[in-house]
């Protein structure tokens, strides 16, 4: 089947619709098998700006509410896309599950095991599955890099890095004015906020969940200093401008795996500095890293006797190493926001959802994924002293059942489902 294709409709109700939840909504009106039959936000000026964008597009009004529990009563929903505060994702989950409806959810940190745990039983309980909107494991060069993993070039690997690295200090010091959740976690949280970004495809590079897992976590934290300045300068008459944040500016996790790998993550947002997110992965063939767009492979390196110990560019072999969706993207046309990563990590919810498959991006990788959070804050508090990391497949990640292979799939790469 062709990328975009129209399968069956897919009813949707919307809950959360500040700037990611309207633009992620026009992505999926944009989909002719999709239908919004629900719109929900706190703020009544949100949802109705939503209900009437549906309305412009589609020509029907949707019903409207900024009580989330009345989307979930709606017989027309049979799936909700969860683009809340960070805090709420999970309870909305766990509720909309109860409630017979198929989740998404947009990213960010845990809060607490439980809740953690809570999601993963409840899904297994009712049947209903979760999938975490992941985008970046969508983006063309992840997906290059995982094309050209599953085929080797790097050889077995030994060490990931990424990073949230995003100076995001105007959004956090005008999160009160611009209703933005990120404000108060800043302000009181302290550990890796926003983890899955860089995660995300180096579960997929590395197997998580899926013949590997992750054991331990030790995370450290650096003083707060860059919102504050940033707030004396800009704001300087406000009470927030005497306000302490317990986000230390730069926060580091190390991850240790059952296979033997070893993970690094940045969180970097409130000092100045371009965006990155940090891309680096190393094998005993070779490493690619994505700041420098460098890539050093050994058996290009050896000249004449000796090694170059020289990076050269990535452009030759992401290009070769191309993924075949990203091919097929391109003559479909891409779309949607951050390059086009979002059209697609919301096709693959659509679809698994038509063809009644498990979700690339699973309930047990989304607990897996959210729970650095809560305990990275945990082994800050501990004075960076190591945590175990939660087994929530309990044991299955050992012989887990293969996801069909489609075009979506991350757990490997299948040309075939490119063929006519």
């Amino acid at each position: 089947m062709k990328l975009g294709t129209a399968g069956r409709t897919v009813t949707l109700g919307i809950i959360g619709l500040g700037g990611r939840g309207v633009g992620q909504m026009k992505t999926l009106l944009s989909m002719p098998d999709v239908q919004v039959n629900a719109v929900c936000d706190v703020y009544e000026d949100r949802a109705q700006n939503a209900a009437d964008i549906v309305k412009e597009q589609r020509g029907a009004a949707p019903f409207c509410t900024t009580d989330y529990r009345e989307v979930l009563k709606r017989e027309d929903v049979e799936a909700v896309v969860i683009m809340t505060s960070w805090q709420t994702h999970i309870p909305i989950a766990i509720e909309a599950m109860r409630a017979g409806k198929i989740v998404s959810m947009e990213v960010g940190g845990a809060t607490s095991l439980d809740e953690c745990w809570e999601m993963v039983r409840v899904s297994e309980q009712t049947g209903k599955g979760v999938m975490l909107l992941e985008n970046c494991c969508y983006n063309d060069v992840e997906m290059a890099l995982l094309n050209m993993i599953k085929q080797g070039v790097f050889g077995e690997l030994v060490h990931c890095r990424g990073g949230y690295q995003h100076d995001l200090r105007d959004e956090i010091g005008l999160g009160d004015i611009n209703r933005h959740y990120r404000q108060d976690n800043f302000m009181h949280r302290n550990g890796e906020l926003y983890p899955t970004h860089e995660l995300g495809p180096i579960a997929t590079y590395l197997n998580l969940n899926r013949g590997n897992r992750m054991l331990t976590l030790v995370s450290m934290a650096s003083k707060a200093v860059g919102e504050h300045e940033w707030l004396k300068k800009n704001r300087p008459d406000t009470d927030l401008a005497k306000a302490r944040f317990n986000e230390g500016d730069i926060v580091t996790t190390m991850i240790s795996c059952s296979n033997g790998e070893t993970i690094m993550l940045t969180h970097d947002c409130t000092l100045p500095r371009p965006y990155s997110r940090g891309g680096y992965v190393q094998g005993v063939k070779g490493v690619w890293m994505e700041d420098g767009h460098g890539i050093y492979l050994e058996d290009d390196a050896h000249e004449g006797g000796t090694y170059a110990h020289k990076f050269k560019s990535d452009k030759e072999m992401l290009e070769k190493y191309e993924h075949p969706l990203w091919k097929e993207y391109r003559e479909f046309g891409l779309r949607g926001g951050h390059g086009g990563m979002d059209y697609l990590v919301l096709r693959a919810f659509v679809e698994s959802i038509q063809k009644e498959v498990a979700f690339p991006i699973d309930v047990y990788d989304t607990a897996a994924w959210m729970a650095i959070t809560c305990l990275s804050e945990e082994s800050i508090q501990k004075g960076s002293a190591p945590v175990n990391i939660p087994d929530f497949t309990s044991g299955r990640w050992m012989r887990r059942e293969a996801r069909p292979g489609d075009m979506f799939s991350l757990d490997a790469v299948y040309p075939e489902a490119f063929t006519e």
